[in-house]
């Protein structure tokens, strides 16, 4: 199978990669660039561990084709903390939001695109942000109040 080379920013750095035709960016950030920040979770689009922003909105990755983010930008998790701990993340070590980790990374993500879009979201609005993603250990509370108290990092 031939392979197509395709263009895109990741965490702000342009990067080029040869893709197989079908091949998803999740399969290509990870193992193609080596950010293993998305998680490899259900690969059906269910649990939204792989979410990670595109042109600042959440999208499977799994699902997404890499082809299909030619010119765009796009954002991980490991673009978050690139000058110190972002305070979605600080706020959830804080709220003890992460225990397994499975969901982290998709939370973080959700949250982001949450907070970029809307910064004083109500708890409604956050538990509606991150409905994609499937927690299996803290119960979401720890998580809601993480993202509700990042908010209120950033605005102070």
């Amino acid at each position: 199978m031939s392979k197509k080379p395709v263009q895109f920013r990741l965490n702000g750095a342009e990067r080029a990669v040869f893709v197989e035709g079908g091949q998803n960016l999740l399969d290509t950030i990870r193992r193609g660039l080596g950010d293993t920040s998305p998680k490899w979770g259900c690969g059906q689009g269910t649990c939204g561990a792989c979410t990670v922003l595109i042109d600042g909105q959440p999208h499977l990755a799994c699902l997404t084709l890499a082809e299909a983010v030619e010119g765009r930008e796009i954002s991980t998790n490991a673009g978050l903390g690139a000058n110190g701990l972002h305070p979605l993340q600080q706020a959830f070590m804080d709220h003890f939001a992460a225990q397994c980790g499975f969901c982290t990374s998709g939370m973080l993500m959700a949250a982001k695109a949450l907070l970029d879009r809307n910064p004083n979201p109500t708890r409604d609005e956050v538990i509606e942000a991150i409905s994609g993603n499937i927690c299996r250990c803290t119960g979401y509370e720890p998580i809601i109040d993480a993202i509700l108290d990042a908010a209120k990092r950033r605005a102070a």
